[in-house]
């Protein structure tokens, strides 16, 4: 059989998609991509799984459609506390987890969300990067995800900024050999897109790439053309973009490797 690429971050109604999971995975199917569900699994939302019994429920529904190559994931808040809770039978029934950084606890103890309006007054956009990057290797060590999601995605005050210049090479370097050392894959977003630089260092770093589209409405779900692209334009090879029905996971007790070797 010839490669077919994976979509290893989308999401359904049940998080904030606006298609049934029957759709989403017709939809990506038909881009000639696999599909996965990842839904929103987090307290901190309006729109997700915010219980055990919620999170049950979805694997159960997931399981009820009987697609074997289907990958069945949730995005997990690393600042929120449900991923802690579920017991190890939930957990196994995953084939992958992503983790994201939604928000970042400041040293005041409060929390900045990404995608709140408001930053910190004082607080340099330099300066807030140091603290964005000590949270990407407190989460590595921490957290049993398979993929960093949307690893550039930041506060919506700096994003005007460009990446290369927030990103500087030094803490590139400290979250790479954070995310290396846990054996969690670099997620290539078509939603929140990297730089290229930083593709290219993690993959150079021996760090597995992921692709994920983010997708949350029907054109969005399996476009990963972008993302595929970048890998590729990185010296990737096809066969070693993360898959958790290929390589294994955390999740499945089966840890992958954080080398890109297949």
């Amino acid at each position: 059989m010839s490669w077919v690429p994976r979509d290893c971050h989308a999401h359904t109604t049940f998080s904030d998609g606006e298609l049934e999971p029957a759709e989403l995975i017709a939809r990506v199917r038909a881009r000639g991509v696999r599909p996965s569900i990842s839904d929103h699994a987090t307290r901190d939302t309006t729109h997700g799984l915010t219980s055990i019994d919620m999170v049950r429920r979805y694997l159960d529904a997931l399981d009820a459609l009987h697609d074997e190559d289907l990958g069945r994931a949730a995005e997990f808040c690393w600042h929120d506390s449900l991923w802690r809770e579920l017991p190890a039978d939930v957990v196994r029934r995953f084939t992958h987890r992503l983790g994201s950084l939604h928000a970042i606890r400041l040293p005041d103890g409060s929390l900045l969300d990404m995608f709140g309006p408001d930053f910190p007054l004082g607080l340099t956009p330099d300066a807030y990067m140091d603290i964005h990057v000590a949270a990407v290797e407190h989460f590595a060590r921490e957290m049993p995800a398979d993929i960093w999601a949307h690893p550039t995605l930041l506060p919506v005050a700096i994003r005007g900024i460009p990446l290369e210049e927030l990103w500087t090479e030094e803490r590139e370097e400290r979250a790479v050999a954070a995310i290396r050392g846990a054996g969690i894959a670099f997620e290539v977003s078509n939603r929140y897109r990297a730089h290229e630089r930083f593709v290219r260092r993690a993959h150079d770093s021996g760090v597995r790439l992921s692709l994920g589209s983010d997708g949350h409405v029907a054109t969005g779900v399996g476009d990963i053309l972008w993302p595929l692209a970048l890998a590729r334009s990185v010296g990737a090879r096809d066969e070693e973009l993360y898959d958790p029905i290929v390589h294994g996971s955390r999740t499945m007790g089966a840890p992958q490797a954080a080398s890109t070797a297949a």
